[in-house]
């Protein structure tokens, strides 16, 4: 089917429209050439990342440089730049692919593969000149220089714009002296261009300067030492001090007070990004717990035998095989909506990414907190697997453990992007492109009329689950309407209402995404090839309706009293509520035992 502009969601639609499992790409649509990617990282990663875990944890930084070099001469670093500028010129789902991939066995190698990737190239390729262009991505995209990305200051971190590094014009006019101090600079250590943010003079915003960095040559820049960590141990991550460093004034990015919007369209693409590589440090956390909990005895069986074991490995795939759903789905619709604006004529390569990524900066939000947490569990539910032995230095959980814990944190914290996901909901309401008032509308006439005592057909194939999940989203519509109509634009001071409200929001995103993945499937291979993958469709609801639940009514009783509150309680009960409530251990029991027999993560 064709991409048009009426057939591709807007970013946040999803949350009002309905949507026909046809119609999303799922990792099962992975073209042959995507396979062989696949393939041609994960043979790379075995071969030079995986066995050297131990290397990596005791932070050995020239290794990590090492191993970026050698992903260079693979052509891995430039798979999303144009061929114009030396690189693969490859679509937004295979970057995710190739992310996705290359990230999971260790964060080390993870964090500075994406630093350089992302915001230590894209912000050059998105908003540099042509010359810009033509002298730094060939050398960004071949290896031969690494990126790191300086926005990060002391007094600056989730709020960005606050920076005090100052950007001042030379006499000549001919270029400007930058002077300050940057943190949490990931590859400080080996890069050769540094992306810097700067103020110039008193104003408003911040501009983004492409700054030169040569260790023999330093033009005012020193580094601190190494930061000691408790994860990503052999990523690089100094302090960057600028003195008077002098930058030509041809290095400018972008125009004069644009660096703010370059830093967060920059994050909006690190973000799903970020969700990419969590999922393969998820995959084989999950097949590293199996092995062992088939290979460990106790009370004379395998402990894979024991249902304790059996719900942690079937939650764990559950929510590995959902964060892939998910993310793979958003990939799509960036890369069709790229696509659609490139075939268009009007947007130059430059702009059609940048509007593509953009117009889905509410997924990216929502992945990059769903999966990051949900690679937290899945770690941390490995140690207890391994238990005692999980805990030592002796196994890739304790490291991948401490991985994971950084991920909500970067790319803006998971508080952050919770927020965000909602305010810029609100923001897509204003400007008419997502339409919330008429459906809120709707469904508080709803809440007053009389309920259909109706007995619906739930015989078909998720037709019970699609009618919940388009209930859930009437419940994002009552209470975030209601919070709304409450306190209007003002909603943004009430900011543990926005995070429950964006509790709500993901788990609708992963909900959908999972079950339109399954049904996809079950048309295609039949229902009981992919019982497995139709079961974990389904436990995943069963706990979205829990944390909706709570959410919702954390909300509820916190922001409305008296009548309107006893109808709103009402309506979530009502938009909770099962007709057949499924056999929660049964469907672990599917999944589990699927895994352990493969003795992998096997989706």
């Amino acid at each position: 089917m064709k991409t048009t502009e009426e057939n591709i969601l807007r970013g946040g639609q999803f949350l009002i429209k309905e949507t026909n499992c046809d119609d999303i790409f799922i990792p099962e649509d992975f073209s042959e050439e995507q396979k062989m990617m696949k393939e041609a990282v994960t043979e790379f990663v075995d071969r030079e990342i995986w066995p050297n875990k131990p290397r990596f944890e005791a932070k050995d930084y020239a290794l990590t440089e090492s191993c970026m070099r050698k992903a260079a001469e693979m052509g891995f670093l430039g798979v999303s730049v144009p061929e114009a500028y030396g690189g693969m010129g490859m679509g937004f789902v295979d970057t995710m692919l190739v992310c996705d991939y290359i990230s999971g066995a260790t964060g080390s190698f993870s964090t500075a593969f994406g630093a350089h990737t992302g915001i230590g190239t894209l912000p050059i390729l998105l908003y540099g000149s042509e010359e810009q262009k033509q002298k730094y991505i060939p050398k960004l995209a071949s290896g031969e220089w690494f990126g790191s990305y300086c926005l990060t200051e002391p007094s600056a971190g989730s709020d960005a714009n606050s920076g005090k590094t100052k950007a001042v014009l030379s006499a000549d006019g001919k270029s400007y002296k930058i002077t300050g101090q940057k943190m949490w600079i990931s590859n400080a250590g080996f890069c050769s261009l540094m992306i810097v943010f700067a103020r110039i003079e008193d104003d408003k915003n911040i501009t983004g300067f492409i700054v030169e960095y040569d260790a023999n040559s330093p033009n005012g820049i020193t580094l601190g030492e190494e930061e000691h960590k408790l994860g990503i141990r052999a990523s690089s991550t100094r302090q960057v001090f600028f003195n008077e460093t002098v930058v030509p004034i041809e290095n400018m990015l972008s125009t004069r007070g644009n660096g703010f919007k370059i830093a967060m369209n920059a994050l909006n693409v690190g973000r799903i990004k970020l969700a990419a590589a969590c999922l393969d440090a998820q995959r084989r956390v999950i097949t590293e717990s199996v092995k062992y909990a088939n290979e460990r005895v106790q009370f004379n069986t395998p402990i894979s035998n024991f249902g304790a074991i059996q719900q942690k490995i079937a939650e764990m795939s559950t929510n590995c095989w959902v964060g892939e759903s998910a993310s793979y789905r958003a990939a799509k619709n960036i890369e069709d909506r790229i696509e659609l604006r490139k075939n268009n004529g009007k947007d130059t390569h430059q702009e059609a990414e940048l509007k593509g990524v953009e117009e889905y900066a509410i997924e990216c939000s929502i992945l990059k907190v769903a999966v990051s947490e949900f690679t937290q569990n899945c770690t941390d539910e490995g140690i207890q697997i391994f238990g005692g032995m999980g805990f030592s230095e002796d196994t890739p959980i304790e490291s991948a453990w401490r991985d994971a814990r950084i991920a909500r944190i970067y790319e803006g914290t998971n508080e952050i992007n919770r927020m965000l996901s909602i305010g810029m909901l609100i923001k897509k309401a204003m400007k008419g492109h997502v339409d919330l008032l008429e459906p809120a509308t709707a469904v508080a006439n709803e809440l007053t009329g009389i309920p259909s005592f109706e007995t619906q057909d739930f015989t078909e194939l998720f037709s019970e689950e699609k009618s919940i999940v388009k209930n859930l989203k009437k419940l994002f519509l009552m209470v975030a309407g209601a919070a709304l109509q409450k306190y209007g634009e003002a909603i943004e001071k009430h900011q543990q209402l926005m995070l429950a409200a964006s509790d709500i929001l993901i788990q609708i995103y992963l909900a959908e995404s999972a079950i339109l993945r399954a049904e996809k499937l079950a048309k295609k291979e039949g229902e009981e090839k992919v019982k497995e993958q139709i079961a974990m469709a389904k436990l995943n609801l069963f706990h979205a309706i829990d944390v909706i639940e709570t959410a919702g009514k954390h909300s509820i009783i916190s922001f409305s009293t008296g009548d309107e509150q006893r109808m709103m309680l009402m309506g979530l009960k009502r938009y909770i509520k099962y007709v057949n409530m499924p056999n929660i251990i049964e469907l672990r029991n599917i999944i589990a035992q699927k895994v352990i027999k493969e003795n992998k993560y096997c989706f």
